[in-house]
């Protein structure tokens, strides 16, 4: 861990010289890609350890003294944080792009499209390529984040280029983080926004090269699975025609889908005056009667789930007790309301 926390400062201290120190006239090619090695180091460490409180607390200290040391030293310095690990890469391309000290020869291996012919084995990777990435990521981030404004460009378009956005990421071979702070970037700006989710649902329902884009489509969905919160609330948000459309073209989603059901049927408690369940441990208000009819738009989706889910719902009401009373189990209840519904449509 001493090592790895002396080479986070190293790193640290080498985009502030690179954004504020006349020492990059000295820079060549080979100094630019180890410039971008260390970057992408200090994204892989966060990649690896910002689910960690531990560790990401004793790197955030380390973070704190090794600003300390360069307030010191660069008036205009200003302070990175654990987040900021996330995108150390555009921070050094943006810092040298804003550093008037930078050689053209170096501004030129920036802005070259073209990769060397002659890769040595054990050279670092080909700078160009990474800042090529970077530069196109961060187009992405402008079309993509005014997404809580009413921009004139709609949700279909903006899935498209959100899932080909995402493609293109995953397809360079990339660890997988950068293409998960991409979408954290996106949804910093724009989280709770119903445009959002439209356009979230897009992204899963193009049908453009969808063989190519399967990649892109299964990371999406896992993201959403480990942001529930945010998943509830889609859930809740869009219409039930888009939620009906994603549960019947993915699986991953029809069951991500099914298990929100469960999840609000779960927080619902009886209200004996009322006689009616009603939410109580959730932020997201829908009633029983909703929580019903979603069921059987999803069942209409998805035929075939329909006995599996009745069964676990079945087990579920067995062990509340086995009683075919209302009001004693929510499971027993949703197995009697759910046929009604369907015979009803």
């Amino acid at each position: 861990m001493e090592a790895t926390l002396k080479n986070l400062s190293s790193t640290i201290e080498l985009l502030a010289v690179a954004a504020r120190s006349g020492d990059v006239r000295l820079w060549d090619r080979q100094s630019l890609s180890r410039a971008f090695h260390w970057a992408c180091y200090c994204e892989h460490l966060f990649s690896k350890y910002h689910q960690n409180p531990q560790i990401r607390g004793i790197m955030e200290i380390q973070l704190q003294h090794t600003n300390s040391r360069l307030r010191a030293v660069f008036a205009d310095y200003a302070d990175l944080s654990f987040l900021d690990l996330s995108h150390c890469q555009h921070l050094l391309l943006t810092g040298l792009l804003n550093n008037p000290n930078l050689p053209l020869s170096i501004m030129k291996i920036l802005f070259d499209t073209t990769k060397p012919a002659h890769v040595k084995p054990g050279e670092y990777q080909d700078s160009t390529g990474l800042c090529s990435r970077i530069i196109q990521c961060k187009s992405a981030h402008k079309i993509l984040s005014p997404l809580t404004c009413h921009s004139g460009v709609s949700a279909e378009v903006q899935g498209t280029f959100l899932n080909k956005s995402l493609h293109t990421l995953l397809s360079q071979g990339g660890e997988p983080c950068r293409a998960q702070c991409f979408l954290d970037t996106v949804l910093q700006g724009c989280k709770g926004a119903e445009h959002f989710y439209l356009v979230l649902a897009a992204a899963l329902l193009t049908g453009e090269n969808a063989h190519a884009q399967t990649a892109s489509v299964d990371f999406l969905q896992d993201w959403l699975q480990q942001n529930h919160s945010l998943l509830q609330h889609m859930c809740f948000t869009l219409p039930t025609s888009i939620l009906k459309n994603l549960a019947r073209e993915h699986i991953k989603f029809r069951d991500m889908y099914c298990a929100v059901l469960k999840k609000w049927a779960a927080d619902m408690e009886y209200c004996v005056d009322d006689g009616e369940w009603t939410q109580s441990a959730t932020s997201t208000t829908v009633s029983f009667q909703e929580v019903t009819e979603r069921f059987v738009v999803l069942f209409e989706a998805c035929p075939t789930l329909r006995t599996t889910v009745e069964k676990e719902l079945n087990d579920l009401r067995i062990s509340d007790g086995d009683f075919d009373v209302r009001g004693l189990s929510v499971w027993g209840d949703l197995l009697t309301e759910i046929p009604y519904a369907c015979g009803s449509r």
